[in-house]
């Protein structure tokens, strides 16, 4: 399929109409006020208004899209770019000369110089950083003992990242300082992209100033990444040395806060995306103890006796199935935006140019006209002969086109390392004051999961 297989046509013939606008706003916020008191529910249920409905954000127009075709025709079509709030409240993280925020001439720029880091052919030269950081993660579990999921699996995240694609000497202290500052900077900037309130956030309110300093940490962190690596005179084949090295269209090097920009972009997002994964993948785990059990079992046929390895990882079909079923129902990244660069039609409507656009991964990948029994936790729905029946575009969860996220491979590689070494390790349960309840920010985790681990070398035989 090309791009102008989806690119819709906009019929001569006929005048588009508007789309119908959802019910339940109020003045001055508009729908805004939902997405902050119940934001999943009410956008799985904007399908039942229609398969593309206008909102209202305060005082803008926002279309939403809820069908898993038109959601594919928005990706992979041109008349569409990164834009619009969840964009915009994250340039105040990512800057706006990432890969992530980036558009054009720039983002193809951008794209090239970070995709030999994550081709398939280069993903195991990885494998040994990411198998002692699973089997450091699994060994910091002490039978017994509560463990703090939210910043055990940053700390992993972070770990990865760091050694694989920046080759730092990453000690734990940053890892836990970046988890702290994630989690207020992506509560504060969705609470910004929801409500656009403007200038009242530059109020000095105690939750503003706590999301100032959050943020200027967070740059700091990265400022002390890239110094480090210039005082040492190194150049290791690494990412980072490739950003230090690149040149821009004119052949000069890039700037410093092109620099900065990028680094950002590859240790925040990807930490929090995948330390949210694995913290699901725990809650998953625990939850479903049947599931863990075949995992673990899978682990043996595969691996024996010996720790599950890096090269056994495209071998662990139901460790990977386990793991998709895991994201199609928390989903990390539950809310992306588009903008329209030209007036186009979508789904039968008008969409004007500079509209901003909004869709939910978590509402289609959990709606009942795509997937049987939608809310059954159920990794088999992905063997080949029932997931050829589940729409193209409904379970997407790297996105596709040329936003589609580079680390896909490196991504799925760890995840399963980590679940399948935690898995044929330990079982898990919940303690008192843990909390598995879906957390809502820029991305979706546990509020609080605390849980303890006992043994599987103590099943009975």
């Amino acid at each position: 399929m090309t791009v102008d297989s989806v690119r819709p046509e906009v019929p001569e013939a006929r005048e588009l109409s508007v789309p119908p606008l959802a019910g339940g706003g109020v003045p001055v916020l508009g729908h805004g006020w939902k997405l902050v008191r119940d934001p999943l529910g009410f956008l799985a249920r904007l399908r039942d208004h229609g398969d593309v409905v206008r909102l209202r954000m305060g005082p803008k127009t926002v279309y939403a899209v809820t069908t898993p075709a038109l959601t594919g025709a928005l990706a992979l079509s041109p008349d569409y770019e990164i834009g619009g709030p969840l964009w915009e409240s994250l340039e105040g993280l990512l800057g706006k000369q990432g890969v992530a925020t980036a558009n054009g001439a720039l983002h193809r720029r951008q794209r090239r110089t970070i995709q030999p880091a994550f081709r398939a052919d280069a993903i195991p030269e990885y494998g040994p950083i990411m198998e002692e950081e699973s089997k450091a993660f699994a060994e910091r579990w002490e039978s017994g003992a509560t463990v703090d999921c939210t910043s055990e699996s940053f700390r992993v995240a972070v770990r990865v990242a760091a050694r694989c694609l920046l080759r730092g000497r990453f000690m734990d202290e940053r890892a836990e300082r970046l988890s702290l500052a994630l989690t207020t900077v992506f509560h504060g900037m969705y609470r910004r992209m929801v409500v656009p309130a403007g200038p009242l956030y530059r109020l000095p309110l105690p939750s503003i100033r706590a999301f100032d300093r959050a943020l200027a940490d967070l740059h700091a962190l990265v400022d002390e990444i890239i110094d480090e690596r210039r005082a040492s005179g190194q150049k290791p084949d690494d990412l980072l040395t490739a950003l230090l090295e690149a040149k821009n269209d004119d052949g000069d090097p890039i700037g410093e806060q092109e620099i900065h920009d990028q680094v950002v972009a590859i240790l925040t997002p990807g930490s929090e995306t995948i330390a949210s994964t694995i913290m699901w993948l725990l809650q998953v785990l625990t939850e479903h103890p049947e599931h863990a059990d075949k995992v673990a079992a899978e682990v043996r046929s595969v691996a024996g006796d010996r720790p599950v390895g890096f090269g056994d990882v495209r071998k662990l079909s139901y460790t990977n199935n386990v793991i998709v079923e895991a994201m199609r129902l928390r989903p990390a990244v539950w809310i992306l935006t588009r903008r329209a660069v030209a007036e186009t039609e979508l789904g039968g409507y008008r969409i004007p140019a500079g509209a901003d656009i909004v869709y939910s991964p978590y509402a289609i990948q959990r709606d009942p006209r795509s997937y049987r029994e939608h809310l059954d936790f159920d990794p088999d729905r992905w063997l080949p002969e029932r997931s050829e029946d589940i729409p193209k575009y409904a379970m997407r969860p790297f996105s596709v086109g040329n936003r589609k996220c580079p680390s896909d491979h490196f991504s799925m590689a760890l995840l399963s390392l980590i679940t399948a070494t935690l898995a044929s390790r330990w079982h898990f349960e919940q303690v008192s004051g843990s909390s598995d309840a879906t957390r809502v920010g820029i991305t979706l985790r546990p509020h609080r999961l605390r849980l303890r681990a006992r043994p599987r070398q103590e099943d009975p035989v």
